[in-house]
């Protein structure tokens, strides 16, 4: 009897040591639909200030007077994987657009791995604190999220979810058309 309590003891102890290799980030995660919130240009109100220390270990500020992309990725996250290059096209193609990533809930050399091999052409901010900021207009409610700021830097319309190059590039050209 003494021996079936031990073994017991000892099951009961190393699962609790184990969550299966995943994190808590990744089982609180959140997949977006890929729907699709604008803001009339009267209702916006400012994005959050955003430049810190990036990925490639650089600090950035993200300048004023342009439309700005801002997607809010993680690299364990797989429809962030499989965006990344609609995303590194389009700010190719939109070169007068500025391109920013904001990483949540990762950790910074697996995502720095993941921007390296891909080759994204966009820096990424490891402080998503910044995330707080959207709060009040449209919060990062998934993962990932993209936001398109307008000149003024307000914030005109959020993807939350999988941004595809159709959707994407009509909120680009109706925010830079403004």
């Amino acid at each position: 009897m003494k021996k079936i309590a031990l073994i017991i003891a000892a099951l009961v102890f190393l699962t609790g040591c184990s969550n299966g290799g995943a994190s808590k980030a990744e089982e609180s995660f959140i997949a977006g639909s890929g729907a699709v919130t604008k803001i009339k240009a009267s209702d916006r109100i400012a994005a959050p200030e955003m430049s810190g220390m990036t990925l490639s270990g650089k600090n950035f500020t993200l300048p004023k007077g342009n439309v700005a992309v801002v997607n809010v990725w993680a690299s364990w996250c797989s429809t962030c994987r499989a965006e990344e290059p609609t995303l590194s096209a389009l700010s190719r193609k939109y070169s007068d657009v500025q391109f920013i990533g904001i990483l949540t809930r990762d950790n910074p050399v697996n995502a720095e791995a993941f921007e390296r091999k891909r080759g994204t052409p966009y820096p990424t901010l490891i402080d998503d604190s910044i995330l707080i900021g959207f709060r009040k207009s449209l919060p990062a409610n998934a993962i990932p999220t993209t936001v398109v700021i307008d000149r003024q830097g307000r914030v005109a319309a959020r993807i939350s979810g999988a941004v595809t190059v159709a959707t994407l590039s009509q909120l680009i050209e109706e925010v830079s058309a403004e």
